[in-house]
């Protein structure tokens, strides 16, 4: 009898196992990843209607969970995700698919009632994600035709606002839950018929359930080994916060009206705090400091997704303003009394964070390109702060910019956040005119010498950057002082040659802390050479005791020739110039990182100064803006010797560790693309075994599973190498040239290359989800072109590796394939291959 139930549990393992495994097979390629939101519907197949219609399919794994314990009992969850999920066309009509959807309302409404199972946390996340599949796959409409709905809707709001009390426990369950009330609201306006949804009645008791857990989790005491903070992850933040804005609009004034309920009083004692002459807890102090930075990240979540249509009438606005000005008045607060002394404990810098991150969302529904001036919102914040156009309120958030740059020079993230604020402010066309007109930012400009900030550099240089960057726009009119004159032109010159100084002066003792300074100060290259002698400024960097990250990062920024602003004459040296600073830049980095032993963390040691490296070389031998003829012409080794050093460090680079790191990645074959492109000389230059290594690097890459990089690049540089061969050889002379010559024999050493790389080709656009085909189909014309007998024997060979009863119907496919297409890679002729390839491709996989 023992043996028997072993038997028997084991078999119903498998059994699920099994059940598991055939919904989850991906029946149409689509190979998408079930946490994101595009897992949508499940595409099973039409035969398998008549089983998934049958009520008993849906309640056999109902059963299978109430009878299994975990870990099975999770899987049996998992079935019933993937059978919600299921698409639409499965069912013939309207009632087959509300009573699917019925009993689904049923299964989970028993299982709320009962609780059972749900002690178990992965049970518990599961049947979250279940919940979540009701709205993701169904329309509102649908869910009201269901009888049940009413108690359903009910239960299911009940043991949402339960886990939102248990918000420590059921962190990553509830993002489920929520995305589920936020699909619910937002289909509200679309609803028709008679029927109630009920959701007047549950979300508002949801949406004071989770501002309530989020205030109370400051207070409970939790260990120190559990999972991060929210508020020091920007990413899991955003999670707790993607669907709350949603449910909080749905009913604005319920929800804004229990926001001001729990703010307003803790407001106050923070406020009280400031000026309290007896000693202040800084235990007190924390846990208040945790308490207001949700509050403020709440309503920062609100104004973001202001911009939705529903959202911006009248008595929203005033609604937001309410909020706003609860913010703004914290603001005033943070840098004053006690809490002035403050800014190295972690609360406080969480809480100026939050800030950060509500000035950020207010700016893009409030202040410039796309803000509403006659908005009602500075109507009531005139009546409350004062605060009465957007011009003013901005003068606001650059004030509390200035205050973070000098109080939190020793907090990186704090900085980085600062900084990321003022560069949207910078970076937009209105926002950019409106901090012209401030007297605040006239005044660092004018009188930059003698600014009380400790913090300097970075804080006038980004008010500097701000003016270049009008003219990265394309624009060619000057905003410094909204004055386009000689004069304004020479104050430029002044102030740029004075900043370049003082942080040059920095740079030797503290190269980390000012970088930013140089990046952004020189990010209009152009003017900075009309500004100062480059070659001496260049030089000075040399001058430093080693090359830095940061000094790399500032090169190829400096490089970067976006929006064609490194402009020069023709009769100008300058481009030379900068190319030859680049060259030793580079070529000193090579040297030093090649010549030491990395033992550990050999990615921020090696690899990462590796990347940039070749980045900056990517950007400056394609920015158009050097003749490289003239090296070569005069002598000049300069290019030479950084073509060297790159591919000295390239080779150093195991080819796996250049797939392991994604930056390392995008950088070694967006160089590639280059060289290929416009310095194919220097690779068929190489000896064979190193040309053969760079070749599989980019067949490795046609395989890899980043499109941008096999279609944009891997294949971009197989193209050009085949249409060179097909010029310079197959219709060449070989003499033509050494560099022709040279790829001569390394075909001759390995006969096989273009064939392998084409049947790769080949591979990819018939057997794998190929969204780029068009890229691929211009190397692979390339190469048939080569050698027509080539292709004809790699034809027979694909030919033969299919079944018996496929081959003729692949053989007429690969007729059609050449059609009307002639031996020329000319545009029209490309395109005709393009279009047969795409042909040829659909009726390959019929």
């Amino acid at each position: 009898m023992l043996h028997h139930h072993a038997v028997s549990g084991v078999l119903k393992e498998l059994t699920l196992s099994l059940a598991l495994k055939c919904l989850s097979f991906d029946f149409i390629g689509s190979s998408v990843d079930e946490s994101s939101e595009e897992f949508g519907t499940l595409q099973i197949p039409s035969s398998w209607k008549p089983v998934v219609q049958d009520p008993s399919t849906l309640q056999i794994f109902f059963d299978y969970y109430r009878i299994m314990g975990p870990p099975l009992s999770k899987e049996a969850l998992e079935c019933l995700v993937r059978l919600a999920s299921v698409r639409r066309s499965l069912f013939t009509d309207d009632p087959a698919r509300f009573q699917f959807l019925g009993h689904l309302m049923n299964g989970t409404k028993e299982i709320i009632q009962t609780g059972e199972g749900l002690a178990d946390h992965d049970n518990y996340h599961e049947f979250c994600r279940l919940l979540g599949r009701f709205k993701v796959n169904y329309q509102l409409s649908e869910l009201l035709s269901v009888e049940s709905y009413g108690e359903w809707i009910h239960l299911v709001a009940e043991f949402t606002t339960k886990s939102l009390q248990s918000w420590q426990w059921a962190s990553s369950s509830v993002y489920y839950l929520l995305g589920l009330w936020s699909r619910l609201v937002t289909s509200v306006p679309y609803l028709k018929g008679e029927t109630p949804s009920l959701l007047d009645e549950t979300v508002p008791k949801i949406t004071e359930g989770f501002i309530t857990s989020r205030f109370n989790s400051n207070q409970a005491d939790f260990p120190d080994d559990l999972s991060e903070d929210p508020l020091d992850n920007a990413e899991l933040l955003q999670d707790h916060l993607e669907f709350f804005p949603y449910l909080c609009r749905y009913q604005y004034e319920t929800s804004s009206l229990c926001i001001m309920k729990i703010m307003d009083p803790i407001l106050q004692v923070y406020t009280e705090r400031a000026s309290s002459p007896m000693p202040v807890d800084a235990n007190e102090l924390a846990v208040i400091e945790g308490q207001i930075s949700w509050i403020v990240h709440i309503i920062a979540a609100i104004l973001k997704v202001r911009q939705i249509t529903s959202c911006r009438t009248e008595s929203q606005e005033l609604i937001d303003a309410e909020l706003a000005a609860r913010v703004l008045q914290l603001s005033n607060v943070t840098d004053i009394g006690v809490h002035s002394q403050r800014y190295g404990e972690i609360s406080k810098q969480r809480l100026d964070r939050a800030i950060l991150t509500f000035f950020q969302n207010f700016r893009k529904s409030y202040v410039g390109d796309h803000a509403m001036h006659s908005s009602k919102l500075y109507l009531r914040l005139s009546e409350l702060l004062g605060l009465h156009d957007h011009l003013v309120l901005l003068n606001f958030i650059v004030g509390k910019i200035a205050m973070n740059l000098k109080h939190y020079p020793q907090c990186e993230d704090v900085i980085e956040h600062t900084l990321s604020l003022f560069l949207e402010l910078a970076s937009g066309y209105m926002t950019g005119k409106l901090l012209l007109k401030l007297d605040s930012i006239k005044f660092i400009i004018v009188n930059h010498t003698v600014t009380p900030y400790s913090y300097f550099a970075s804080v006038f240089v980004l008010y500097f950057g701000l003016v270049q960057r009008r003219e990265k726009k394309g624009r060619t009119q000057s905003c410094l002082l909204d004055d386009p004159g000689p004069a304004c032109t020479t104050l430029r010159c002044r102030v740029c040659v004075v900043v370049i100084n003082e942080i040059l002066a920095l740079l030797s003792c503290s190269p980390d802390n000012v970088m930013i300074g140089l990046i952004w100060n020189c990010s209009d290259a152009a003017f900075t050479f009309d500004a100062i002698a480059m070659s001496f400024y260049c030089s000075s960097l040399h001058g430093l005791r080693c090359v830095t990250t940061p000094l790399l990062k500032f090169m190829a920024e400096f490089v970067l020739n976006k929006a064609q602003r490194l402009s020069f004459d023709s009769s100008s040296p300058n481009g030379i110039l900068l190319f030859r600073e680049v060259s030793k830049l580079v070529v000193a980095y090579g040297s030093s990182i090649l010549s030491r032993p990395i033992n550990t963390d050999i990615y921020n040691n090696k690899y990462k100064g590796i990347w940039i490296s070749l980045i900056i070389l990517s950007r400056a031998l394609s920015g158009n803006y050097v003749n490289f003829g003239v090296f070569e012409l005069y002598g000049d080794r300069a290019l030479a010797d950084a073509l060297d050093v790159s591919l000295k460090m390239i080779l150093s680079i195991p080819l796996a560790d250049i797939f392991a790191y994604r930056k390392l990645t995008k950088a070694y074959f967006a160089f590639m693309e280059v060289l290929f492109s416009n310095h194919i000389s220097f690779i068929l230059n190489l000896d064979t075994n190193t040309f053969l290594n760079i070749i599989g690097s980019l067949e490795a890459g046609l395989k890899g599973l980043d499109t941008g990089i096999s279609s944009q690049q891997c294949a971009s540089a197989v193209d050009n190498l085949a249409t060179f061969y097909f010029n310079h050889v197959t219709i060449g002379e070989v003499s033509a040239s050494p560099a022709s010559m040279n790829f001569t024999r390394h075909i001759a050493e390995c006969p096989n290359l273009f064939t392998e790389i084409l049947r790769t080709l080949f591979e990819i656009v018939l057997f794998e989800d190929c969204g780029n085909q068009w890229s691929l189909s211009r190397p692979m014309l390339s190469l048939i072109l080569i050698n027509e007998q080539m292709f004809a024997n790699l034809r027979i060979q694909m030919l033969a590796s299919q079944p018996m009863d496929q081959q003729q119907r692949l053989s007429l496919c690969f007729e059609k394939l050449m059609a009307d297409v002639t031996r020329s890679l000319d545009s029209k002729n490309r395109d005709k291959f393009t279009q047969n390839l795409t042909i040829f491709r659909r009726e390959f996989r019929v």
